[in-house]
């Protein structure tokens, strides 16, 4: 197929149209072009012919053998007017889908479109002019025709919006994604008996029917129609009305055991805690804690040593009398207030002697007077002769 010329080239062809109409001389014959109306419809994906067709007053109604027409269609869409097809000098050249319906020469210039879409719609223009084997113009004449192409509803949607059980409300939708013109919707219900819904429960603009109330008998199958003036579209919706709690409310129940369990594992947890941090401050020794409260070691030589060792055996043989007289100088050892406090005490000998009575004690305090000044009692082991406590 040749290849449409140009922009250019159309408009330079629109002006030898044109030109030669203006220059020719006039010619008894007029040339006159028809076409039956102003406005055709179509439907997408069909086909439609655009008729036109021209006669010259004066002359035979069939085409003559002089007889030479231009041809020309154009197709205006947003302020841009391109050419579609083109008969001049024997030679055809168009767009895909586009074609004449006659073959030429003919005084017929109907034209053909084939799968028409939506954005085919717009105005044709019709350009023709004639001439006679001398190139002389026989005439020129335009003329213009709306074509509308019409869009049947596309498959619509169907939804069910709500919780359909005993005394709900729900509502049914249905929508088409495209139409042209605009859809009307209708609802039905086919099974397991016929109805039919009008306003106000069905919306026929929206595509919308409300269903208050619902009870068993409202439950079948629903179906959606949606239809303009070439075409209609349908689709259905099974409705199943429940009798028991919806759905919302047996996951709340659910819900709400969930946040029960865990808030009482939580208390329970908190109470082992709290238990657990009660008890280990007693069992802990703090730092700071004050250490309890002992009694003075007696400072007196005759007791024993922190460290569990004797003091001193001074005392203790100072408690025994001395098996010879006293020698000159020396000095007599002094009993401590622990041994003061004694009773009279008695020591063991290693050779069958028996003991003696301590002394009075020196200064002249008794031993009640030493209890009454706080003195303890304490036993102090002797020395044998050997050198060995006993």
């Amino acid at each position: 197929m040749i290849s449409l010329p140009g922009p250019l080239v159309t408009n330079l062809l629109r002006f030898l149209f044109l030109g030669l109409s203006a220059l020719a001389p006039p010619s008894r014959a007029q040339l006159q072009l028809h076409l039956p109306a102003n406005r055709l419809q179509a439907v997408e994906g069909g086909e439609v012919v655009l008729p036109a067709w021209y006669t010259l007053h004066g002359e035979v109604s069939s085409s003559q053998p002089w007889e030479v027409p231009f041809v020309m269609w154009f197709f205006k869409q947003k302020e841009k007017e391109d050419q579609v097809l083109s008969y001049i000098n024997g030679v055809t050249t168009s767009k895909p889908g586009v074609s004449l319906v006659y073959s030429m020469p003919s005084r017929n210039l109907s034209l053909r479109l084939e799968g028409l879409q939506e954005k085919d719609s717009g105005p044709y223009s019709c350009s023709v002019n004639v001439q006679d084997k001398q190139g002389k113009s026989r005439g020129h004449s335009i003329k213009t025709l709306e074509l509308n192409v019409l869009v049947p509803p596309a498959p619509p949607s169907c939804r069910l919006q709500g919780v359909p059980r005993v005394g709900a409300n729900v509502t049914l939708s249905c929508q088409s994604p495209r139409s042209k013109p605009a859809v009307q919707y209708q609802w039905d219900r086919q099974l397991p008996s016929f109805q039919t819904f009008f306003a106000p429960a069905l919306d026929v603009i929206r595509g919308s029917l409300s269903l208050t109330n619902l009870s068993s008998s409202m439950a079948g199958v629903y179906v959606c129609k949606a239809h303009n003036e070439v075409g209609t579209a349908q689709c259905n919706v099974t409705l199943e009305v429940s009798t028991g709690p919806g759905a919302a409310v047996v996951a709340g129940a659910v819900v709400g055991t969930l946040v029960g369990l865990g808030l009482l594992a939580g208390l329970v947890l908190l109470y082992h805690r709290r238990a657990k941090a009660l008890e280990e401050p007693a069992n802990d020794i703090k730092e700071d804690a004050i250490a309890p409260r002992t009694l003075p070691w007696p400072k007196s030589s005759d007791t024993i040593s922190k460290n569990g060792t004797l003091s001193s055996v001074t005392s203790a043989r100072a408690l025994r009398p001395p098996h010879g007289p006293p020698r000159p100088g020396a000095l007599t050892p002094t009993p401590s207030l622990s041994s003061q406090a004694l009773p009279s005490p008695r020591l063991p000998t290693t050779d069958g002697a028996h003991p003696q009575p301590i002394s009075p004690i020196p200064g002249g305090v008794s031993s009640s007077g030493l209890s009454r000044m706080g003195a303890v009692p304490v036993m102090v082991p002797a020395q044998s002769q050997a050198g060995s406590l006993v």
